[in-house]
């Protein structure tokens, strides 16, 4: 397995919008609520897109792995659209799962990757956060 950078990313980004999730119910109020908020930048249908399957991948990850609340940002510089997906479970560090088949899960982070300009994580004395962020 291997990990993420792990630099605490565009800090002088301003937040936009923020989703307390506390169950995998809650992903489509977020993704919901995300496509409102992004319609309007600068991100056309398919960067909608890609920043709402990155969410979702995020989300899901810090909901199963990770420590509840989990809390997602909405973060926007310009040029940039940065999420922010914060759990509280300190101990625990995002992997990218190497050895795992195709279609037994665990590719959210290669999602992420793939779809992100860029992509790491950092941890706050109470939170761990994974971030993704995406060019407008």
């Amino acid at each position: 397995m291997t990990s993420l950078p792990a630099p605490v990313p565009h800090p002088a980004a301003t937040e936009q919008r923020r989703w307390t999730l506390s169950s995998v119910q809650d992903l489509r109020r977020l993704r919901a609520e995300l496509r409102e908020a992004v319609t309007g930048t600068l991100i056309d249908d398919d960067g909608l897109d890609r920043i709402a399957v990155v969410a979702t991948e995020l989300a899901t990850n810090a909901l199963r792995h990770g420590r509840p609340p989990t809390v997602i940002r909405l973060l926007e510089e310009p040029g940039h659209l940065i999420l922010d997906v914060a759990d509280h479970d300190l101990t625990g560090e995002p992997l990218f799962d190497q050895s795992r088949p195709i279609g037994s899960g665990g590719l959210g982070l290669h999602l992420a990757r793939t779809f992100a300009t860029d992509l790491g994580w950092y941890r706050t004395p109470t939170t761990k956060h994974v971030w993704a962020v995406f060019t407008t």
